[in-house]
């Protein structure tokens, strides 16, 4: 039995087949910048098209089709909420996808991203064999996918997760409005907010980002910085690592997990602060609770999400 997993991201489409021990081949990779709605799924049902046709052609069944999407799906009427692809507010992907024609009755999996990244951890990742374990992706903004008892924690609408609105500062602030709290200041696209707002405040500054427009400011180049020792990116990755250590300390609290995987596109490059964050989780977290947790990196990078979407079916059978 193989499964077919789609990886539906921001500015591209990535897709695998899988067999049952996680083997992955006739890897597609199809970008879908500047594409909007119906040109997104049409390049969905090229990708599955072919998938379809290889497995196929090898003569063997498919168990089902696992899509993984870059926002909330709506598993009570099947819909998506996709805030990076235009005309995905509240998007009918499962009935698009069950209209194809080659798709059959082939059953369609459809989860969030966030979900997808701890399932393909624990699939074939960092937390394999774990019943409890949550992944902590930061890119642009903040996800948790949170694993209880062996199952994905969902909520009564399928928003558990949202830990980009963590209230980690007081007080209060509007800019929080857009984004939340955490989110505002330790996202990738945080950590250029993070700077910008200290570089207005600063009047005599000299550094690495003298000659660039603090509006323009990114996660990429508070790194950049960092490594120059600029005295405003050791501000912003310091402010970071506190914050994203109340966070673990939250969910260790709260969950109790075996395992807490750092994901997504900033971890990469933050990877080496992982031992500071933990450090800065053990002075807030449940004594007990912290003791017993692992903190690490993501095993499978920028894959988790497909292998999430390749398990979804499998999982099921």
């Amino acid at each position: 039995m193989n499964s077919i997993g789609i990886d539906i991201g921001g500015t591209k489409i990535s897709s695998s087949v899988f067999d049952r021990e996680g083997f992955s081949e006739n890897r597609l990779i199809i970008s879908i910048s500047g594409k909007t709605s119906e040109g997104v799924f049409e390049i969905v049902e090229e990708i599955l098209t072919k998938q379809i046709e290889f497995v196929k052609n090898k003569e063997k069944q498919i168990s089902g089709i696992g899509i993984c999407i870059p926002g909330i799906y709506w598993s009570d009427r099947k819909t998506v909420w996709a805030p990076n692809i235009h005309g995905w507010d509240d998007y009918p992907l499962y009935d698009k996808v069950k209209g194809i024609k080659s798709v059959d009755q082939i059953p369609v999996h459809i989860d969030s991203d966030r979900a997808c990244y701890i399932l393909g951890e624990v699939w074939k990742g960092a937390a394999t064999g774990a019943k409890n374990a949550i992944y902590m992706a930061v890119g642009t903004g903040i996800g948790l996918g949170i694993l209880v008892n062996g199952e994905i924690l969902r909520g009564a609408n399928d928003i558990a997760g949202a830990t980009g609105w963590l209230a980690l500062e007081r007080p209060y602030d509007k800019k929080y409005v857009s984004c939340g709290c955490f989110e505002y200041s330790a996202s990738g696209a945080g950590l250029g907010r993070k700077a910008a707002d200290l570089l207005k405040a600063e009047k005599f500054y000299t550094g690495y980002f003298k000659e660039i427009n603090p509006d323009e400011i990114s996660g990429k180049d508070v790194f950049h910085a960092y490594d120059n020792k600029d005295p405003i990116a050791i501000k912003v990755i310091e402010n970071a690592i506190e914050l994203w250590g109340m966070a673990i300390a939250n969910y260790v609290s709260l969950f109790n997990p075996e395992i807490i995987i750092m994901g997504g596109g900033i971890f990469g490059p933050a990877n080496r602060f992982i031992p500071e964050i933990f450090n800065e989780a053990v002075k807030w977290a449940q004594p007990w609770s912290i003791k017993l947790v692992k903190l690490t990196e993501s095993a499978l990078g920028s894959d988790a999400g497909l292998y999430g979407a390749g398990y979804l079916p499998l999982k099921k059978n």
